[in-house]
This record gives C-alpha cells, sequence and structure tokens, in this order.
C-alpha cells in the first residue's frame, strides 16, 4: 500500500474513536497538516547528513578532500519522539474542538429545544381555541352571542399565530452543530489529560537535546600530491549536557506550570465550563421566579373559572370566553417555563 493510503487510515484512527460522531473535516484538516509536518522533521532526523570538503589537517601538510556521512543517536530517537508529539497534538486537538463545540451550543442548543417544545404548546392551545371559536360562532348565527365574544377569541387566535410565526424564526435562526453525547465534564477532563500528556510528550522531546552519540564514517584523499589513493576513515562523538539535570526539573516543572495556567485561562475550556455553569443556574433561577408569578396568575384564573360556574347569560359566556382564553396564553407560558427549568437542571445534573 501506498504512503498516503496509511496516512489517512493514520488520520482516520485519530478521529473515528468516539463511537457515533463523524469525523469534522476541520479536525481532520488540522491532523494532517500537523502529521505532514511531524513526517518532514521525522525524515529529515533520521536520515544521514552528507558532509563533503577540503581540509588541511596541520599546518604544511596537503590539503585533502573529505567526503562522507553522520548520524546522531539522539536524532533517531527524535524522530520516533516528534512523531508521537504530533499524534498527542491530534487528540488534543480534537478533544478541544468537541469541549469548545459543547460550551459554545449549550445555551443555543437548550434554546431550541425550549422554542420546539413551545411551537408544541401553540399548536395544542390553537386547536382549543378553534373548537371554542367554531362553538361560538354556531351560537352567533343562532342569536345567542354577540360578534364581540366571537372577536375576542380571533384577537387571541391572531396573537398565537404571531407567537408561532415569531418562535419559528426564532428556531431558524438558531445554529447548533451536531454535539458529542459525552457528558461536558468528561470532554473538558479528556481535554485537560490530552494536554498533560502532549506536554511530557515534549518534554521528552526537547530532553533529548541534553546529549548525543554522533557517528560519522567517510573517506579522504590527498589532493596534491595524489598519494595512496582515497583513505577511509570513522569517527565517534559524545556530547552531554553538564546543566542537564538542573534543564529536566525545569522542564517537569513547566508542565506542571501550564496545567495550573490552563486552569483558569480566560477563553480555555475550563474557564468557560465553569462560566457556563454560572449562566445555567442563573437562568434556573430566573426562569423558577417566573414560573411562581405565572402559577400565581393561573391561580386566580382557575378560582375565577369555579366560581362563575356554567356561564348561563351572554355577559356570563363572553367573561368566561376571556378567561379561557387567557388560561390557554397562560398554560403556554407556563409549559414553556417548566419545561426549560427541566431542561437546564438535566443538562447541569449530566454535565457538571
Amino acid at each position: 500500500m501506498s504512503m498516503n493510503h496509511w496516512k489517512s487510515v493514520l488520520c482516520s484512527i485519530l478521529f473515528l474513536t468516539a463511537p457515533g460522531l463523524a469525523a469534522d473535516k476541520d479536525q481532520l484538516a488540522y491532523c494532517s497538516y500537523v502529521m505532514e509536518q511531524a513526517q518532514a522533521q521525522r525524515d529529515l532526523l533520521r536520515t544521514p547528513i552528507a558532509d563533503a570538503g577540503m581540509t588541511q589537517p596541520e599546518t604544511g601538510l596537503p590539503l585533502q578532500l573529505v567526503g562522507g556521512a553522520s548520524l546522531g543517536l539522539s536524532d533517531l530517537r527524535k524522530a520516533g519522539l516528534t512523531m508521537d508529539v504530533a499524534r498527542k497534538n491530534c487528540e488534543l486537538y480534537k478533544a478541544t474542538t468537541w469541549a469548545q463545540q459543547g460550551i459554545q451550543y449549550a445555551l443555543p442548543s437548550l434554546e431550541r429545544q425550549a422554542l420546539r417544545n413551545r411551537l408544541a404548546l401553540i399548536e395544542q392551545a390553537s386547536k382549543s381555541l378553534d373548537a371554542m371559536m367554531e362553538k361560538t360562532a354556531k351560537m352567533v348565527d343562532a342569536k345567542d352571542a354577540t360578534r364581540l365574544m366571537l372577536f375576542t377569541l380571533q384577537t387571541t387566535k391572531i396573537k398565537l399565530d404571531a407567537d408561532h410565526a415569531d418562535t419559528q424564526s426564532k428556531i431558524a435562526a438558531l445554529y447548533t452543530p451536531s454535539l458529542s453525547d459525552t457528558p461536558l465534564k468528561q470532554l473538558v477532563a479528556q481535554k485537560q489529560n490530552n494536554e498533560t500528556s502532549e506536554q511530557k510528550a515534549l518534554d521528552k522531546l526537547t530532553r533529548q537535546n541534553n546529549w548525543d552519540m554522533a557517528l560519522s564514517v567517510g573517506v579522504h584523499q590527498q589532493v596534491n600530491p595524489v598519494a595512496y589513493g582515497a583513505q577511509p576513515y570513522g569517527a565517534v562523538s559524545i556530547n552531554y549536557n553538564l546543566a542537564s539535570r538542573a534543564i529536566n526539573k525545569h522542564l517537569d516543572r513547566a508542565v506542571e506550570s501550564y496545567s495550573e495556567w490552563k486552569k483558569v485561562q480566560e477563553g480555555d475550556v475550563v474557564r468557560n465550563m465553569e462560566v457556563l455553569r454560572q449562566q445555567l443556574e442563573e437562568s434556573v433561577t430566573v426562569q423558577e421566579s417566573k414560573l411562581t408569578s405565572l402559577q400565581e396568575e393561573s391561580g386566580q384564573i382557575e378560582k375565577n373559572l369555579h366560581l362563575m360556574g356554567d356561564p348561563d347569560t351572554s355577559a356570563a359566556l363572553d367573561f368566561h370566553n376571556q378567561l379561557t382564553a387567557a388560561q390557554l396564553l397562560l398554560q403556554i407560558e407556563t409549559g414553556d417555563t417548566t419545561f426549560r427549568i427541566d431542561r437546564l437542571h438535566e443538562y447541569l445534573a449530566k454535565n457538571y
């Protein structure tokens, strides 16, 4: 199989691990970019460096042509670690993207659900109102009711139709992409774990700069006068940074500091997740206060309807219809508010 085929397979494995979720084009494109960059760096590190030139070993000796190749063991190690860093970077990008989307579109997604529920409530109220209008229209034809009574119901119908159209417009204006079913707390935790893994991989890669063992081989040829023909040579060199121990300590602390910074960074998913929690909790408080007010108003209407009993006059029927129409409008608001509170509590319990 070609190298391009294996690259495609690798990217697919990285981004299709979450069951039921299609790989996002943005993630695949980023992964492809990172992997290509890493593979270029890997090929550079693991390929011997060719050397050619002229040298004069000691003063007074003839010039020599030198040609050969050298390869460092540290570079070979870096080649593998570079690919590991790229893979972890891809995994981190995927986890960050899903967490960011979950936070960014949490409120729009909840709002879309609430608006769809409101549509159903409006349609249900419209059916009840249509039945009342039909009954009143027959009474108008029979001279048992006035056209003013029917007009009052028609006014309520206009309000319902306008509310229905406005709700549909709000739904159309909301964009909510396909979100992960994984709880937000798990997405953020996975993102944090991937950040730590990536930083540790970068730590290992940086540590390789502390030492190296290089092997050089080649031939040298005296230029003038030419003598003995080309002569082979080989050399092994070892270097070690005396500050390696201190450097490694700083690198370890850098990994810890990075994790702590990400927890409080403005704009990072950890901080944004906490901001979202505050918004949701404040929304619950507002909706619960609204529901209490709506329930009090509904109670007053129920009390008046109960006191009226069955209307036996035209005026009583008119007042009964007005109360019933108001009750239908209140049922929409009460049902909408109750639904929002339930969804907010459900979201908080699942994701936090």
